[in-house]
């Protein structure tokens, strides 16, 4: 077993790899990106948010593309994939009919997957009557062909990169407010045969069960498939109550502090989780991590294996920029410790 204090994760020295000066259009931040593999390279789709820094305007977040030939230095295209038009006359007809146009916010927060050759997008969907999660497909990572959007509160959704048992598989992170009047959420997996219907719900990981969280879980990055199961980033959240962690925000204090796990799941079954780490697998410590929109934020959006057994993990800093850490498959599986 990997031992408590090893750092399980390296940051590359050239950190972070994507901020608001590499983007083309006027923004505030740029963060919580899905990375892929794709055609011998790297594609990137991230969030940016615009407007004052204490206070940036949701209507005016986007989502960008960008491309690398090693998965290190980025190029970021001129024009964003989803802006507030470009969502609108995508999604022209979802809502419409009956709210108006006014109804859909913003999308945000995307991860992708490639799937049998199509490459699959989860985005969080913010409407006036409630955050949705959402799923498309696409060829060109410009033209999306929409398969589903969850119903509220949702969101945090990442697909599996293959179909196991011939379902495509996705993880979820729903707010269950009603009932827990606190912010104890946890993962939830599903399966569906075509990526339109989606059924067989299953809890998949209690935030109680992870020990470097003492609050509300979620899905980070696409899993890795391995022999020895799915490995899995999902991240954590501890609150501190006593402690300001430092936000931009105007009037607020921040006392979350985000770090990212690590879960192996069942090949065959991957609503059995097999085991988990103790320890966070990426913990804040730079400063491009400790500050920023939110301080003390780490949440994991690409989990890439590359030929030799090297492992990178694309992750959001502070809410505010792109970086990237890497590590070794026979580590990673080593520091999993049984959980049931």
């Amino acid at each position: 077993m990997t031992t408590p204090n090893k750092a399980l994760l390296t940051r590359i020295p050239n950190n972070p790899i994507l901020c608001e000066a590499d983007i083309p259009w006027d923004c505030m931040s740029v963060f919580n990106a899905g990375v892929c593999k794709w055609e011998g390279g790297y594609k990137m789709l991230f969030r940016t948010d615009s407007g004052p820094k204490e206070m940036p305007d949701s209507r005016l977040t986007r989502v960008g593309l960008a491309s690398s030939k090693d998965g290190y230095k980025w190029t970021v295209d001129e024009e964003p994939v989803f802006d507030q038009e470009k969502m609108r006359i995508w999604l022209k007809g979802q809502y419409a009919e009956r709210f108006g146009n006014e109804e859909i916010v913003r999308i945000y927060d995307p991860r992708i997957t490639v799937i049998e050759g199509e490459v699959y997008l989860c985005f969080a969907l913010d409407t006036k009557h409630g955050v949705r999660g959402g799923l498309a497909r696409s060829s060109d990572f410009r033209n999306w062909t929409l398969l589903h959007i969850s119903l509220p509160e949702n969101r945090n959704m990442v697909l599996f990169p293959e179909r196991v048992n011939g379902k495509l598989i996705r993880l979820d992170r729903p707010f269950p407010l009603y009932l827990r009047k606190n912010e104890s959420f946890d993962i939830w997996i599903s399966e569906s045969p075509d990526g339109e219907l989606w059924g067989h719900h299953k809890l998949l990981l209690g935030a109680e069960e992870a020990q470097c969280g003492n609050a509300k879980i979620g899905p980070g990055a696409p899993p890795i498939k391995t022999d020895k199961g799915w490995l899995t980033t999902f991240h954590a959240v501890t609150h501190h109550p006593d402690r300001d962690l430092g936000t931009w925000a105007r009037n607020r204090t921040w006392h979350k502090e985000y770090v990212a796990g690590l879960m192996l799941l069942d090949l065959e079954d991957p609503s059995k989780v097999i085991g988990i780490t103790r320890q966070p697998l990426l913990q804040s410590e730079e400063p491009y991590e400790l500050g920023g929109f939110r301080g003390s934020v780490i949440f994991p959006g690409g989990f890439i294996l590359e030929d030799d057994n090297t492992v990178k993990m694309y992750y959001g800093g502070g809410d505010t920029v792109v970086a990237l850490a890497e590590g070794k498959l026979d580590e990673l599986l080593d520091s999993i410790e049984p959980i049931r």
